[in-house]
Formats: structure tokens, sequence, C-alpha cells
């Protein structure tokens, strides 16, 4: 006896027969897994600008409650730029590895125009240097995105010379000469801090890049020349670095101020510190505690153990990037990622190191965690692009068991 099959009839146009098949397809690129190397650099930056909210407001609460302003008013505009700046760090974080290598110039173009609007009428100058700019009402820093730009485009060029970078002028041209125009646009407006990190980001990429020691020197010789001569010149600059270099620091009421009452907010706190809220150098004796010395305070209200939170999740935040250094077999990928990993961290390290009075003061905020929404903005845009150079990682997935081989019924 023969049995006839009948095929299934063809899908309608109005139905298409794998629709509900592509659902799942789209669902499982969404819900892909991630590397470690993702999880522990977006964890780290969530968990850093999370703790700098709240020691924002710490550190502004009493000053803005003298003032006869609302005490949570510099957290608030703190979370506006963190509430705009973790969803777009998610979002980068999706942008292919073509899209940043086709992105590079056009950047690196528009931060440097960018940058230029400090010399225009929208220009604001505070403490000698001039490098905001002013719109409605609205403050921004200009040269925070020169430092994500410049790595992208210094990495995509290095990608290009990858075969002859051991002959010095296919080093140097043309990132030498772009690199110092553009530190130059920062250096017209005095801002020494964003300059030193802008030639760390330099420095970081050409050492990345597996560029030989002897051709790596020859830059940083002339970095660290361009920074003592920047220096030198600027009486200001000078009575810094000769009070850092006092350690008396009998100057009090001038160079020695900020300084000495950081040293002391830190040994106020001692440990365990005074508990949260209860800082005494946030009654307006600290200038800058909600954005240079913002560790200061978290030293005095949370302790050594406050700050060991700190500098444990900056450590875990390097380790995920350097993972993503030493994993990638992309150039590209490795050179912008030891680029934005150099400003981040050295950033956070000079920053502690002028709290604890390592370092002259260079007007260098804490990444994630000081006050001010250009900074913060700028680095969850770097994390993102670290992300997404993480997703192009291998995932290691788990050994699925070996299933035995179902037998076959004889008909």
């Amino acid at each position: 006896m023969t049995t006839t099959q009948t095929r299934p009839a063809p899908a309608s146009p109005e139905r298409p027969a794998r629709r509900g098949l592509a659902a799942r397809i789209s669902l499982g690129k969404v819900f892909a897994p991630v590397p470690s190397e993702f999880l522990l650099i977006s964890s780290t930056a969530v968990l850093l600008t999370g703790f700098g909210l709240v020691m924002v407001l710490a550190a502004t609460s009493a000053t803005a409650t003298a003032a006869g302003q609302e005490p949570y008013e510099a957290m608030l505009k703190q979370l506006v730029f963190a509430s705009i700046g973790l969803p777009v760090m998610f979002i980068v974080s999706r942008f292919p590895l073509a899209f940043w290598k086709k992105a590079a110039w056009p950047l690196l173009l528009a931060a440097v125009v960018f940058q230029l609007l400090v010399f225009t009428p929208l220009g604001v100058e505070a403490y000698g240097n001039r490098n905001w700019i002013e719109i409605a009402g609205l403050q921004a820093q200009p040269s925070e995105f020169l430092k994500l730009a410049l790595a992208l485009w210094v990495g995509l060029i290095l990608l290009r010379k990858q075969t002859n970078l051991g002959v010095w002028h296919h080093v140097f041209i043309p990132v030498i000469p772009v690199s110092v125009a553009v530190i130059a646009t920062v250096l017209a407006g005095h801002d020494l801090g964003t300059v030193i990190i802008l030639v760390l980001v330099v420095l970081g990429a050409l050492f990345f890049s597996g560029v030989k020691l002897r051709l790596f020197i020859l830059p940083a010789i002339l970095g660290a020349v361009m920074l003592a001569v920047f220096a030198i010149t600027s009486p200001n600059r000078v009575a810094r670095i000769m009070s850092f270099l006092d350690q008396r620091c009998v100057d009090y009421f001038d160079s020695c101020y900020q300084p000495l009452h950081g040293i002391w907010a830190l040994a106020g706190g001692g440990i365990f510190g005074r508990g949260l809220g209860n800082s005494r150098e946030k009654y307006d004796w600290l200038p800058a505690a909600p954005n240079d010395y913002i560790f200061a305070i978290v030293g005095e209200e949370l302790g050594l153990i406050g700050c060991a939170v700190v500098l444990a999740l900056f450590a875990l935040f390097a380790v995920g990037a350097f993972h993503v250094i030493r994993k990638t077999d992309d150039p590209f990928v490795r050179v912008v990622a030891g680029a934005i990993t150099v400003w981040i961290v050295g950033q956070a390290l000079i920053n502690i190191g002028v709290v604890l009075r390592v370092f002259p003061v260079l007007g260098v905020p804490l990444p994630f965690m000081s006050q001010g929404g250009t900074s913060l903005l700028s680095g969850l845009i770097a994390c993102g692009v670290l992300l997404s150079f993480a997703r192009t990682l291998p995932v290691k997935r788990s050994a699925q068991p070996v299933r035995s081989p179902r037998r076959v019924a004889s008909r």
C-alpha cells in the first residue's frame, strides 16, 4: 500500500514563511554573548560614574546651600550628562570597526574646528586658561574631544604605515607634525594639563604600534622639552612648580593654599573617613573640591578604604583594556585602545598624584568622577570605542556535552 506525501503549500505573499525565524535571528544578534573584557570595561565605567555623582553631590551641597541655591543643582547637571553619556557609550559600542577607520579623519577635523571656537567671542577664559566656550549659558571644553579624535587618527595613520614602522620618516610624518599642530590649538589657550594628556595619547599610540625604542624615544624627548618650555614661560606655572618643590610650602595664602588643604582632607579622613557628607574641607576651604580635588573629598569622607575602592576600579578598567590590546589581531585596535587606555588611566594617576602632592597642580580632572559634563561625556564615548573593539574579540563558549547518537529504528 502506497501513501501519498503532500508537500506544504507555499507561503502567501502576505505572510512570509520565515518571519518567526528571522525574529529569532535578530534577537540573537542583540543578545549575543560578549567577551569578559566588554563586561569589565563597561561595569567599571558605570560604577565610577555613579560613584562620581555621589561625590559631586557630597562636595557641592554645602557651598550651594550657602549661596542660596538648591543643594542638588550641581549633581543634577552632572546627572544629565551621565544620562546622555551612558546610553551613548552602549550605542557607540555597536559601531563596526570599519566605521572608526573611515571616521578618523572627519572626527579629527571636526574636533579641531570645535577647539578653535575658544578663540572666537564664544570663548571663555578662567584661571589664565582660554579653553572653554559658552553657548546659551552652557559651558563646554572642546579639547576633551580632541583626545579621542587624535587617538583614532594616529591609529589609522600607523595602520597604513604598518610595514614601514622601522623607518623614522614613515613614523614621524605625518604623525608628529599633525599632532603638534593639533596640540598647538590647546597650547595657545595655555591649558598645560590637557596638553600633557594629548602628548601621552600620541606617545601611547606610538608605543603600542610596535615602533622601535630608538624611534619612540625621540618623540618622548620632544614632548618633554615642549612641556618644559611651556611651563617655565608662565609665571603662574613656575609658582606652582616652586611650591611643589618646597616641602614646607610656606606660601599658604597663594600657591600652597589648595595643595595643603587637599593633603589635610586626606589626613582628616584616616582609614574609615568622617562619613559620607561630613567633609570639612568642602565648606569652601578647598576651592576645586568637586573638580580636580574630588579625590581629596573621597579620602576625607570615605577614608583610605574609599580611596582604595577608586584605585581598584581604575585598575580593573586597565585590566579589561589591556586584555583588548593583548588579544586583538588588528593593529588599528591595538594602537587606538592603547592610546585611550593611556589617556584615561594616565589622567587618573596624574590627578591622584596632584592630590597626593606627587605632581604639581596641573588642572587635570579625575575621569568619570570629577564635575564637568564635557569630560564625562568624552570619557564615556571613549569607553564606547573600547567596547566596540572588545566586541571584535572571540568569545569563549562553554563546552557542550556530547550526546550519544540516536538509534535509527528499522523499518
